[in-house]
């Protein structure tokens, strides 16, 4: 059966809106990306580590919802955080503290079992990580990887092994303007691709994603799902990963993907996304169920469809 191994970081966060605050929350992108596949797919794999510090409860909420810790790694460190605040429109924030901690010298290590998902989800990590990952999986059908601007800057060439080892990648507008030097994002789409990956998709936060293959008709335009409200945009981007990555595993059965697949995986992550921002951390994705699900595809469906 086609399963989903997904591996980044596992964090605390501390977020600051202008109508609220909290602490200690759950963070990092493969927390919301394992979270967002399971409701997707039947067998989602965490890899990411932990400090001491970590509270249990967020790690007992994952497995509630069938997320599989056995690659979940324990250190006597503190666990990476982050602390930032987003200002009036939410589409801007301020980071005010980042800890590396137990992310700094982490190597990951996969346990038996776990090697063998079918589908590999490469949260945002260093691509030194990533490549690291990559090693000891064992013959996946379906590499996705996303990456952000500090390895853009810092790891260039570890991120170009990255992509030359990936089906999909996943990168938001900016981070694909500085990466190809581009500021038409068509012309960034295809730039991408000839570093690699068979597939890109570029993320347009709050105007949806495009999808690019090396086909001539091979694109598509996803708008995102209209909410009247945003409390709290942090880990949009890797819920959208994950429930790609979930229809990928789960829905799809596991084929190899073309574009009518993609594109559905697409609209799958784009949902999730939209949950995500509705409530701080993983707390609106924690409560979610099938119909309610099933009930903002179909509106999203019939917003985009003429």
């Amino acid at each position: 059966m086609p399963s989903i191994l997904v591996a980044g970081s596992i964090a605390l966060d501390t977020i600051k809106t202008p109508k609220s605050s909290a602490a200690k929350l759950l963070g990092g992108s493969a927390s919301y990306a394992s979270l967002a596949a399971s409701y997707l797919c039947d067998d989602v794999r965490l890899s990411g580590i932990i400090g001491r510090d970590f509270p249990p409860a967020h790690l007992e909420m994952l497995a509630k919802h069938g997320v599989r810790l056995d690659a979940v790694e324990r250190s006597e460190g503190e666990s990476f955080s982050w602390s930032g605040e987003y200002l009036a429109n939410m589409n801007e924030r301020v980071t005010h503290a980042v800890a590396v901690n137990v992310l700094e010298t982490w190597q990951p290590k996969l346990p038996d079992g776990v090697r063998d998902a079918s589908h590999i989800v490469l949260a945002n990590m260093s691509p030194d990580n990533q490549l690291q990952v990559l090693d000891q999986c064992e013959a996946p059908s379906f590499v996705v990887a996303d990456t952000m601007d500090l390895w853009i800057s810092i790891a260039r060439p570890r991120l170009l092994e990255v992509l030359r080892r990936i089906d999909l990648l996943v990168i938001n507008e900016s981070e694909a303007r500085e990466f190809t030097g581009r500021d038409n994002l068509i012309s960034a789409g295809a730039a991408l691709l000839e570093t690699g990956p068979a597939w890109v998709v570029i993320k347009l936060g709050e105007h949806g994603a495009f999808l690019f293959g090396r086909g001539e008709h091979d694109f598509f335009s996803c708008a995102a799902f209209p909410l009247t409200e945003v409390n709290d945009p942090t880990g949009a981007g890797d819920s959208f990963l994950g429930g790609l990555a979930g229809h990928l595993a789960g829905p799809a059965k596991g084929k190899t993907p073309d574009l009518e697949t993609l594109k559905q995986a697409i609209v799958a992550g784009t949902i999730m996304a939209s949950f995500t921002c509705e409530a701080f951390s993983t707390r609106r994705l924690e409560g979610l169920t099938d119909e309610v699900i099933q009930g903002r595809l179909d509106r999203f469906r019939s917003y985009t469809t003429f």
